[in-house]
C-alpha cells in the first residue's frame, strides 16, 4: 500500500518524533490501523511474543502486534477467567469494544491461559482465529522441519483469506524488509549499550513499540531518521549504574514505570517487545524455499524468554550472558502479575545471580499500574546499595 499511516513524526527533530510516538502508542483508537482498513487493507492481529510477521507483510496484510492497553476489560471479564494477566484481558477488550477490527487473529500457545486464547476469540468473531504451533520441542532433529511445515500452513491460511497466492518474490522481498528492520533495532540497542546516556529505556521503548502498529517499510523511515539524531545528542554521562531489565517479554510495563527507572539508572539492555528483535541474525535469502530459513532462524539464531523452552539455551545462562556483554552492574527481575512463565523464571534467575553474587531486585508490575512509589523505594535503596559496593571496590 502506498498510503502512508504514520506521518506525524516527519520533518522533525528527535524530541518531537518521540512524542508523536508516544502519542501513536498511547491512543487507544488506534488511528493508524484505521487509516490502513480506510486505504482498503486488511489486519491479521496477532498476540505475543513472536509471530513469523514477514508471511503476514508478503500478502500485503498489517501486522498488527497485540499488547493489551492501559484500559478496564469491563467486557472481557464476562469471557475471560479473574485470574489471569492483564494483557490477556485488556488485549480482547480491545475488539469486543470496538477500539480495534482484524481480519485474522492469530495466538501462540505461550502459556495455558494464551493457549486457549484463539478458541475464546474464535467464539465471538466470525473472522478466522487461530493457533501457531511454534516447537516445544526446539532440540528435535526434526524442529526445523516441523516449523517450516507450520509456516507453509500459516500461509496457506492467509492465502485464503486474501484469495491468492503469496508468491516466493514477496516472501523474499519480505524477508529483506524485516532483515533491515532487525538490523536497525540492533543499532538502536547497541548506541543504549554503549552510550546510555544518549537514549534512555522508555524512548527507545517508543521507537520500538511503534513497529507494531504500522508497516515496516514506515518503521524502517522512521529509525533511518532517529538513529543519526541519537547520535547527534550531546548529552553527558551521568554517575547511573549499569542495568539489566528482564521480564518485559509479554505484557508490558506501564511507560511511566520505565520513565522512571531510567531517573536513576541506564538500563542498558531489555527483553521489552523480545518478539521484534527475536531473531538475532540475518535471514538468508532462499528462493526455492523462503520459509525454511525463516524457520532455521527462530531456532538457531534467535534470543531467548521463558516462554521458549530450547535446552540449549538456559535462560539463566543467558541473561548472565546478556550482563556480561552490556557490562551491566546490576538486574531488574520483573513479572508481570499473573504471569506464571515469568514467575517460573524468577526462581533460575535469582539462584544464578546469587551464585554469581550479582546484584537485583525482584518486582512485578501491571500495565494498568499507575502507582509506583513502592518501587521507586525499592529502586532508590537498591541503587544505594550499588553506589556503596561501587565505593567498596574502588577504594580497595
Amino acid at each position: 500500500m502506498d498510503q502512508a499511516v504514520f506521518t506525524e513524526w516527519h520533518d522533525k527533530n528527535l524530541d518531537d518524533i518521540l512524542v508523536e510516538c508516544r502519542l501513536l502508542i498511547e491512543d487507544l483508537e488506534f488511528p493508524t490501523l484505521r487509516r490502513w482498513r480506510q486505504a482498503g487493507g486488511k489486519v491479521l492481529g496477532h498476540f505475543q511474543v513472536y509471530c513469523p510477521e514477514e508471511i503476514v507483510h508478503a500478502a500485503g496484510m498489517l501486522p498488527f502486534k497485540i499488547r493489551g492497553a492501559s484500559l478496564q476489560p469491563m467486557q472481557a471479564d464476562s469471557h475471560l477467567g479473574s485470574y489471569l494477566c492483564s494483557i490477556l484481558k485488556t488485549s480482547f477488550e480491545l475488539v469486543l469494544s470496538g477500539r480495534i477490527e482484524l481480519d485474522m487473529f492469530v495466538a501462540q500457545p505461550i502459556c495455558d491461559a494464551a493457549r486457549n486464547l484463539a478458541a475464546v476469540w474464535g467464539r465471538n468473531f466470525s473472522y478466522p482465529c487461530e493457533i501457531l504451533y511454534l516447537p516445544q520441542n526446539a532440540t528435535s532433529n526434526y524442529s526445523i522441519e516441523y516449523l517450516r511445515g507450520e509456516y507453509d500452513r500459516f500461509r496457506q491460511d492467509i492465502e485464503l483469506l486474501i484469495d491468492r497466492e503469496i508468491s516466493t518474490d514477496e516472501l523474499c522481498n519480505s524477508l529483506v524488509l524485516f532483515n533491515q528492520n532487525r538490523a536497525l533495532l540492533r543499532t538502536l540497542y547497541a548506541i543504549k549499550r554503549e552510550t546510555p546516556w544518549l537514549i534512555s529505556v522508555d524512548e527507545v521503548y517508543l521507537l520500538l513499540a511503534v513497529g507494531g502498529l504500522i508497516p515496516r517499510e514506515e518503521h524502517n523511515d522512521l529509525l533511518q531518521k532517529a538513529i543519526p539524531l541519537i547520535r547527534q545528542r550531546t548529552s553527558t554521562p551521568q554517575n547511573k549504574p549499569r542495568i539489566i531489565f528482564e521480564g518485559g517479554f509479554c505484557e508490558q510495563p506501564p511507560l511511566d514505570l520505565l520513565q522512571s527507572i531510567s531517573q536513576v539508572c541506564y538500563v542498558v539492555d531489555d527483553d521489552l517487545f523480545i518478539g521484534l528483535r527475536w531473531i538475532l541474525e540475518e535471514v538468508p535469502l532462499n528462493r526455492k524455499d523462503p520459509l525454511y530459513p525463516l524457520a532455521e532462524a527462530y531456532l538457531e539464531s534467535s534470543s531467548y524468554s521463558p516462554v521458549q523452552h530450547d535446552l540449549r539455551k538456559p535462560k539463566e545462562k543467558m541473561l548472565l550472558k546478556r550482563i556480561e556483554e552490556s557490562a551491566a552492574q546490576g538486574v531488574i527481575i520483573a513479572a508481570p502479575k499473573m504471569c506464571e512463565p515469568a514467575l517460573d523464571e524468577q526462581v533460575t534467575y535469582t539462584y544464578a545471580l546469587d551464585k554469581t553474587k550479582i546484584p537485583y531486585i525482584v518486582s512485578e508490575f501491571e500495565e494498568n499500574m499507575n502507582d509506583f512509589d513502592h518501587l521507586e523505594m525499592q529502586l532508590e535503596t537498591f541503587i544505594d546499595n550499588l553506589s556503596f559496593e561501587k565505593g567498596v571496590e574502588s577504594d580497595g
